[in-house]
């Protein structure tokens, strides 16, 4: 006599055998997509849709610490580029108030400093010496991006709105450059 367990086990056997019998066919199964196939929500899943590239943000560009920059990382947000030059007088006057705005619009408004007309060694103590490194500088040397942004001198502001659009360049004191975040950064 057989018990309930046994049959049940040697029913199960059989149908797991079975199955994989099934898996040697040369029938093409496709398995039902199951939780593992889609990817777990995490935070940039409520993050905002993708935001199109302007053509003023469609550019790359090397980090004074040699890595790429894609300035399309850039787009959605208000932006600051401030093209500098490493002996410009005026350039460091400005570093306070850059650091200052990347502190107190952060997450708010892109700083984007481009420099150029100096060695790199210069650019590196420019950033170092007036304390502006929490702000991404690319180095510039060629000029590719000057010469894309139309800067003819140093220290020269393109702001760009959160499309992409430029609504400001040129030499900005201040309190223009201060006036200028606040009518853009909500």
């Amino acid at each position: 006599m057989t018990s309930g367990r046994g049959l049940a086990g040697r029913a199960a056997a059989g149908l797991l055998t079975a199955l994989l019998a099934g898996c040697g066919s040369s029938a093409a199964v496709s398995p039902a997509p199951g939780p593992a196939a889609v990817p777990a929500p995490g935070p940039s899943a409520a993050a905002a849709p993708a935001v199109a590239v302007p053509a003023s943000l469609a550019f790359t560009g090397t980090t004074l610490d040699g890595k790429t920059f894609d300035a399309a990382t850039l787009a959605g947000k208000p932006t600051i580029l401030w093209f500098w030059a490493p002996w410009c007088a005026t350039c460091a006057s400005e570093a306070m108030s850059i650091a200052d705005l990347q502190e107190q619009y952060a997450g708010r408004l892109n700083i984007l400093g481009i420099a150029g007309l100096g060695t790199t060694r210069d650019m590196h103590e420019f950033v170092a010496d007036l304390e502006v490194g929490t702000v991404p500088h690319l180095d510039d040397a060629p000029g590719r991006l000057w010469k894309k942004f139309g800067i003819t001198q140093q220290s020269t502001y393109v702001i760009l709105d959160p499309a992409g659009r430029i609504v400001t360049t040129g030499y900005l004191d201040d309190l223009q450059l201060t006036t200028e975040v606040k009518s853009l950064v909500a």
